[in-house]
């Protein structure tokens, strides 16, 4: 019987298995494609590529330089995973930067003038975060206005409550005593909190591989780069919490349904209005942990911090493969979309480019990833070769 069957595939027009051939080959493109960080896959492929040949050399891709350009992506890609789930659910926050200058006065106004705790500053920044978040989605919902007035408001909302707030506490807006020591001495004292925002981990493997002669080191034998900053330990952590809740989830499902189509999934008992306030205060504790993570590493809070980091964001979503439209994107894209952002500001400097370029290429790589992505929905996602 297996003679006989090898026999008629041997027997088999040559075309026949051309065309079989082709249509596994097709299909495999077709799923790449499909796939909504796939552009930003490649994009983050072409700007190695670029920034290997125009930068190789000069330290870019050394422990130190990898450390720098990751870490200003990490605080990015925190941002992006909350932006990217709520732009799949078809809605923006125009708040975020906002959010993030007025998250680092919530912290440092108890610790430094009320005489609180840092981790109890920190509970409190959390709280008053995570309820405004919750006003924002409820306002969405509630009135149905778009999400892009609402959050807009809260913009201003925010960034003037900032400023009012720290000068009718403190009278000023910047936030540090003692050249910054102060702060960060109460942050970096405090177990919870150090352990969780502040400093650098896997120091020893760092020293460990300097010692072995892989990395450079300096004269006492410590390794150049001190460390993974904590960072990138959160934008790797929600990224791959939000990738498998939007993936492997009934959540991820929700998500993706109402974004689709809001009144068909209301109709088929999906709880729009939880999945969309949840959103909107899973991207006040993001903007959250960006502000205290700033805090932590500057040792100081400053009212106006955040600026534009709403719009980069987006952007980051955007590169990464969600639709403006909602109902379609990806958690890992936008990650991929916060390591080009990464590369690219801090790859410049390695280079012999103006700096003012930078803002050139984040506007050219918004511009080719919404052409490419809604080529890729049309084409591919709706079943057309």
């Amino acid at each position: 019987m297996i003679a006989t069957s090898m026999n008629q595939h041997a027997m088999k027009p040559a075309s026949t298995v051309l065309d079989d051939d082709r249509v596994r080959e097709v299909s495999l493109a077709r799923r790449l494609m499909s796939r909504p960080e796939f552009g930003a896959l490649a994009g983050a492929v072409l700007v190695f590529m670029i920034f290997g040949l125009s930068a190789g050399g000069s330290g870019m891709f050394s422990a130190e330089g990898i450390v720098n350009w990751s870490t200003v992506a990490a605080y990015l890609g925190v941002l992006a995973v909350g932006a990217a789930l709520l732009m799949i659910a078809g809605e923006f926050d125009l708040s975020v930067g906002s959010m993030i200058g007025f998250g680092g006065m919530l912290l440092a106004i108890p610790a430094l003038y009320w005489g609180w705790p840092i981790w109890l500053s920190a509970l409190f920044a959390f709280g008053v975060a995570l309820s405004l978040g919750w006003l924002n989605g409820w306002l969405v919902v509630r009135t149905g206005l778009p999400s892009f007035i609402v959050t807009l408001a809260f913009f201003f909302i925010l960034r003037g409550l900032s400023l009012a707030v720290s000068v009718i506490f403190t009278g000023k807006t910047i936030l540090s005593t003692n050249g910054d020591l102060v702060l960060r001495d109460m942050i970096a004292n405090d177990p919870l909190v150090s352990l969780l925002f502040h400093g650098y981990t896997l120091t020893w493997l760092f020293d460990a591989l300097a010692h072995a002669g892989l990395l450079a080191a300096r004269d006492d034998g410590t390794a150049l780069a001190i460390g993974l900053p904590k960072v990138v330990l959160w934008w790797l952590a929600l990224t791959g919490v939000g990738a498998f809740v939007l993936s492997r989830t009934r959540v991820g499902n929700w998500i993706q349904a109402v974004g689709g189509d809001a009144n068909a999934a209301k109709n088929v008992g999906i709880p729009v209005a939880r999945v969309k306030i949840g959103l909107f205060m899973l991207m006040a504790f993001c903007s959250t942990v960006f502000a205290i993570l700033q805090v932590a590493d500057a040792g100081s809070a400053a009212a106006d911090r955040g600026l534009q980091k709403e719009f980069e964001a987006i952007i980051a979503a955007v590169i990464g493969g969600c639709l403006l439209t909602g109902g379609y994107g990806s958690v890992v894209g936008a990650a991929f979309g916060a390591l080009i952002f990464g590369m690219v500001q801090i790859g410049i400097g390695y280079t012999s480019i103006d700096n003012n370029w930078y803002r050139v290429f984040l506007g050219l790589m918004l511009l080719i990833a919404v052409i490419f992505n809604n080529y890729v929905r049309k084409r591919f996602a709706l079943g057309k070769r």
